[in-house]
């Protein structure tokens, strides 16, 4: 398996893998596609890698930015990340992630901001902070990870394309 920036003759795979993974899952809007495609339309993927199997992509995790409290800060969010059914569970999404978040600190980000569970972000190092607000959720589900020691607080806004439908 190969993990590797997404090219433009990618964007239709991405797609159908992000619809497919998202298809069954619990948590999910619906709309993880839509965001994908906003977020590259606006120009706000800053890091877009695909996990690529035998010339088959199967696994795809996006980073925008964020702001804190209205401003830009070297924050980041990660997400959407997917799977494709038949391989989840084998490690791709933690694959994408840990070459994702050493990609991010090569680029002096200051941290990274994840909603999810915290049994699996954990792993990466991510923790709930309640100085650091996302709304309507429950706390222990938004959590940082900081790359430089800072400790920002405040309300955490992900780029316009998380409201695509």
């Amino acid at each position: 398996m190969k993990i590797r920036p997404e090219r433009p003759a990618d964007h239709a795979a991405i797609a159908t893998l992000v619809t497919a993974a998202f298809a069954t899952a619990p948590h999910s809007s619906g709309t993880e596609t839509a965001i994908v495609d906003a977020l590259r339309d606006a120009g706000a993927l800053t890091l877009s890698l695909v996990a690529e199997d035998h010339s088959r992509i199967v696994g795809h995790v996006a980073f925008s930015p964020v702001t804190i409290d209205g401003a830009a800060g070297g924050w980041f969010g990660l997400g959407p990340i997917a799977v494709h059914p038949d391989r989840q569970g084998s490690g791709i999404g933690r694959a994408l992630i840990e070459e994702g978040l050493r990609q991010l600190c090569e680029r002096d980000a200051v941290g990274c901001v994840v909603l999810g569970d915290p049994a699996y972000y954990g792993r990466f190092g991510f923790r709930s902070d309640p100085a650091l607000r996302y709304p309507d959720v429950p706390a222990e589900y938004f959590q940082r990870l900081s790359f430089s020691g800072t400790e920002p607080s405040g309300a955490v806004a992900y780029h316009d394309g998380f409201g695509a439908a």
